[in-house]
């Protein structure tokens, strides 16, 4: 009889497994993707309500949901709390109208958590309500509204809003509006929405002020991430993706600064949302702003922080593809205009090294070039003028509009069909790097030496901190009239060097200051000089001094274009210089003065404005040819030169150039008239281009009037 009892039980155990997996296999599978989120920080100052106005508090807060769904749930966050935090009372429904707290009576749903009214939400913690029946369309504007019958014990929120929530006394979840309630343009204790839809998948744009939008009015939506939105809304395929806005004003990758750093941050903002498959990644900016904002930096100090800010985009693209999700990342835009930060050469030396990093193929599994889209090609340091929304640092209307018309939606299609590692053909070649052949005047003597140095100092100084940053080629240009008795062991330290010597005049005199015949003269005076030391290397590479050519004179300019091209000379113009010669002869005094000061302020100087020659010849070239052109850097054999050389090398390694030689420059068809000066004459340099084509030349970098320096 119990055998019988034990069989019953075991078959009654059976119909019940059975009867539980036809239920299960009958309902709907839920599929939770995020429909909208915010990143969570501790709010301070105004940012914050005061407790008294967030104790026995309803607070209604409008959102735009970016994917549809037919059920939603809401996430409540008390990350930042130290406490456990109560909730006794939640709703959600649509809004009837973003400016007003008036909400659609007949779409209110009560929310519950485990089926009860109420929840406490622990220390540290998000919460979900359960799930409710309610349509939502993509874009719609949901209000959520819970109670409070404490003020937490300590905040958590979003202040960058850009939307209007509404904040009331008494428990009102219910009501249609909310009767005296006070206006607030911030978020608090929400941490996103999810819908339940099978087809939904979510980008997680990591970010900081610009990402958050600032400058975009409250209830206008004209965030980048916005309209990013809307270009996926109208692509097929990918209309129910969401964008999920997780920037944070004034972030930073390293340090906490208004919000957690981004990595402290990354697992909850980019892999707690349900139905993330891509992320995008723009941050760094504040990094490097913030670095000298107070005080200068040393170079060590640069050299950390890029050394570092990498580390971090390492460690974030690694979190992110450790959970299949694609990791995009988008160039630092320039910042050269902000007052704020006040940038210098280094600071934006920085900024190119990191945005080096991040176009390189393989570090991002795809790059978005925010900063080739925004910045001003006449000054690549600065936002364009159109695009700046005034502060030099964040993008106007106009500006969040190009950067989210700059992004590739295929970039943001299903990894199976992803096309990202092989785009389309113009899109996978590769820009190859910069090139620069460096050349230097007034060979063998220059100008002044500082007390106990030579000219042969200079030239061993030079062509050693060429040698070591790996410069195969340097011309030095000739003035055989001011040869002294150093002179031939200065031609000989730079022939041993392996670097050729051009002619650059007898005595170094100003076309424009004598007849065709003494010029003649000049140039044929010279090659003896230049024949004895030169062996079988090609010296017929001219230099005219003062790099005068007579460009206010048609005629003389192309009668002496013609004398060279008969004498067998290609003409060495210049397309990237930064007035070198004026800082050696001041050098030269301080050191003999011993001032430390004004030589530290002739340093910054210096390599200020070789950087702005950097950038303004390639923001030249680039408007006017779309490219890099090779370059052909004009230095002179100097002391203040030989002094500053090895931090020349490691600029131009900073902004990624290649050293060429001149022929090698001279292959390229901005430089045909120049090989054959017998062509007809070409504008001098890229500033006469520019003016050619009427285009507005950028300014040169002035340095500080050293004339008083050290007197």
């Amino acid at each position: 009889m119990s055998e019988g009892r034990g069989a019953m039980g075991r078959m009654r155990v059976m119909l019940a497994l059975m009867a539980a997996m036809l239920v299960a296999a009958a309902a709907p599978q839920e599929r939770w993707a995020a429909a909208w989120s915010s990143s969570q920080m501790v709010p301070e100052g105004n940012n914050a309500p005061s407790p008294e106005d967030m104790t026995d508090a309803t607070l209604r807060q409008l959102v735009r949901v970016q994917i549809g769904g037919e059920r939603v749930r809401i996430r409540f966050s008390n990350a930042y709390g130290t406490a456990p935090l109560r909730i006794d009372a939640a709703s959600v429904a649509r809004s009837a109208d973003i400016a007003t707290s008036r909400i659609d009576p007949a779409s209110l749903r009560p929310l519950s958590f485990g089926g009860a009214r109420d929840v406490v939400i622990p220390a540290g913690a998000d919460y979900w309500s359960d799930p409710v029946a309610l349509r939502v369309e993509p874009g719609a504007d949901l209000a959520i509204s819970f109670h409070l019958p404490q003020a937490p014990a300590r905040q958590t929120g979003h202040p960058g809003a850009r939307a209007t929530s509404w904040l009331a006394k008494g428990e009102h979840v219910g009501d249609a509006e909310l009767a005296g309630a006070k206006p607030v343009e911030r978020w608090y204790l929400l941490g996103g929405i999810e819908v339940d839809n099978a087809r939904a998948s979510a980008v997680v744009v990591l970010g900081d002020s610009i990402t958050d939008g600032y400058g975009v009015k409250a209830n206008t939506h004209l965030r980048w991430t916005d309209a990013l939105q809307l270009r996926l809304r109208g692509r097929k395929g990918l209309d129910q993706m969401a964008v999920l806005n997780a920037g944070i004003g004034g972030n930073r990758l390293l340090n906490d600064g208004l919000g957690p750093n981004a990595l402290a941050r990354f697992d909850r903002e980019v892999l707690t949302p349900p139905g993330v498959t891509h992320l995008i990644v723009l941050e760094g900016v504040n990094d490097l702003g913030t670095l000298t904002r107070e005080a200068p930096a040393t170079a060590d100090q640069h050299k950390a922080l890029v050394r570092d800010m990498i580390g971090a985009l390492r460690q974030i693209v690694a979190r992110a593809r450790a959970r299949g999700i694609v990791a995009i990342g988008g160039t630092i835009m320039p910042y050269g205009g902000s007052a704020y930060y006040h940038p210098d050469a280094a600071n934006e030396a920085d900024r190119q090294a990191v945005n080096a990093w991040i176009r390189s193929p393989g570090n991002f599994d795809a790059v978005i070039d925010f900063d080739a889209v925004t910045r001003d090609p006449a000054r690549p340091t600065h936002l364009r003028a159109d695009l700046d929304s005034g502060d030099g640092l964040h993008p106007s209307m106009a500006g969040y509009k190009t950067m989210a018309e700059a992004v590739p939606l295929e970039l943001l299609t299903p990894r199976a069909s992803w096309k990202a590692p092989r785009p389309t053909a113009a899109r996978s070649r590769r820009a190859p790097a910069p090139m620069v052949a460096l050349t230097f005047d007034d060979v063998p003597h220059h100008s002044a030496m500082p007390p106990g140095k030579t000219q042969l100092d200079a030239a061993i100084s030079i062509t050693s901190a060429l040698r070591s940053a790996g410069v195969g080629e340097a011309y030095g240009f000739v003035n055989g009239g001011r040869e002294d008795a150093q002179s031939s062991s200065v031609y000989e330290v730079w022939r041993k060097a392996g670097y050729p010597l051009g002619n650059h005049g007898w005595s170094h005199a100003n076309l424009a200051q004598i007849s065709d015949a003494r010029f003649e003269d000049e140039l044929t005076r010279n090659e003896p000089v230049l024949k004895s030391w030169s062996g079988r290397g090609d010296w017929h590479w001219f230099r005219y001094p003062f790099l005068s050519e007579a460009v206010d004179d048609p005629a003389r300019r192309a009668r002496i274009r013609q004398m060279l091209a008969r004498h067998g000379y290609k003409v060495a113009t210049v397309t990237m210089d930064f007035g070198d010669w004026q800082y050696n002869e001041v050098y030269a005094r301080c050191v003999a003065k011993g001032d430390r000061a004004a030589i530290a302020t002739m340093e910054k100087a210096w390599v200020a404005g070789a950087d702005s020659a950097i950038l303004r010849s390639r923001a030249m070239s680039k408007a006017l040819y779309e490219r890099d052109i090779p370059y052909v850097l004009l230095m002179h054999m100097g002391g203040f030169d030989a002094h500053m050389m090895p931090q020349l090398m490691t600029l131009f390694r900073k902004h990624g150039f290649r050293f060429g030689t001149l022929a090698e420059a001279g292959r390229d068809p901005y430089y045909a008239a120049e090989v054959d000066p017998a062509l007809p004459p070409p504008p001098q340099g890229l500033e006469g281009a520019m003016r050619a084509r009427g285009l507005p030349v950028p300014a040169a970098y002035q340095p500080p009037a050293m004339d008083g320096f050290c007197r």
